[in-house]
């Protein structure tokens, strides 16, 4: 059994997901540290009674539905699922699935030091007890690194007061956005440390090593939308107008899998990272989809996803790490990251 334990999103069929988990555990490993995820897949009998115990909207059910949906019509989102579960064998260390946070403990039992994150693992628009390390026993060392709430403003009175019970035990606090920090200061009473998402702990010759180069070869656009936005195409038809490029998409949505332009389907997280890297301009929406452009030295033009006004917008994601970028550079972040993790981490 490892000596730390990762508990982040895995099973959600998003690359950006599984790349930055990838990192996270790669950059302990290359600390000398025996790190493993601990495979969370929860049943459908645990998503319930997380839904009615931390008070989710149900909207959760109709929004994993629609990505059932695309799943069921499209061969290539089902080779794209079949690609990440491949990718987990291949190249990370991973424990026995976990359907429960009784199975979860069990095999977390002899791990010494338990880390959760990153992505958006504490939103409150979907919280789970479980990514707060609830099921951790008391002589665990428990550890957020890069959590992020994905929003600038308080949740509800109710979520507020559970955020602030489930962090109290942890031995140390990070955050992936200066405004998740704020809002988690407002509710627990402390400041967080504020630490890069993991894609950025590892450099651009790690990512470029890990690439392959997608089928094809001359300068185009790649677009990579995680919202189902209609309006989208008409801008990718312009600026494909303007550029002279041709397009080519990676498919998420159903409308962006029956946009009219290029597919690059089924592709594994590999030939994500390679198409990243031959693309002459990414279009994204996407938080990881810049992140990983802009390690990769890529130009990426970013799509707000939200309204500013919406209480549960996201972009405050995008806005930090561009932030971040400018004033501190990536190299200075990624030596920050790996700082926070060689400090706090308990070794024996």
């Amino acid at each position: 059994m490892a000596e730390i334990g990762i508990l982040t999103f895995l099973h959600n069929d998003n690359f950006g997901s599984t790349l930055q988990a990838y990192a996270l555990q790669r950059a302990l490993r290359e600390m000398g540290l025996d790190a493993e995820h601990l495979d969370y897949r929860p049943d459908r009998t645990e998503k319930i009674r997380n839904l009615l115990r931390s008070r989710n909207h149900p909207k959760l059910i109709l929004e994993g539905l629609q990505k059932k949906q695309v799943k069921a019509g499209e061969e290539g989102a089902r080779q794209k699922n079949a690609a990440i579960s491949g990718f987990y064998g291949r190249r990370m260390q991973m424990s026995p699935p976990c359907r429960n946070e009784k199975e979860l403990q069990a095999a977390a039992r002899d791990c010494r030091t338990l880390i959760c994150g990153s992505d958006q693992i504490w939103n409150p628009v979907w919280l789970n007890r479980a990514y707060f390390l609830q099921f951790s026993k008391k002589n665990q060392q428990r550890l957020a690194y890069a959590a992020s709430l994905g929003i600038s403003t308080l949740p509800s009175r109710g979520k507020t007061d559970r955020i602030r019970a489930w962090v109290s035990g942890f031995d140390a606090v990070s955050v992936r956005e200066e405004e998740g920090a704020r809002v988690l200061e407002q509710i627990c009473g402390f400041r967080p440390d504020v630490m890069p998402d993991p894609v950025c702990l590892l450099t651009r010759v790690d990512w470029e090593e890990l690439a392959e180069d997608p089928a094809g070869t001359g300068p185009f656009l790649l677009c990579y939308f995680i919202g189902n936005r209609p309006e989208y195409w008409s801008q990718v038809g312009e600026i494909s107008e303007s550029t002279g490029l041709p397009v080519k998409v990676v498919p998420v949505t159903a409308d962006s899998y029956h946009s009219g332009w290029e597919l690059l389907d089924g592709l594994t997280p590999e030939g994500f990272l390679g198409a990243l890297r031959s693309s002459s301009l990414l279009l994204t929406d996407s938080f990881h989809g810049l992140a990983l452009s802009t390690v990769l030295g890529k130009e990426a033009k970013v799509f707000r996803r939200y309204s500013d006004e919406d209480p549960e917008s996201k972009n405050s994601r995008i806005d930090h790490f561009r932030r971040e970028v400018a004033e501190k550079g990536l190299s200075a972040m990624r030596q920050e990251g790996l700082d926070w993790l060689k400090t706090h981490i308990r070794t024996a």
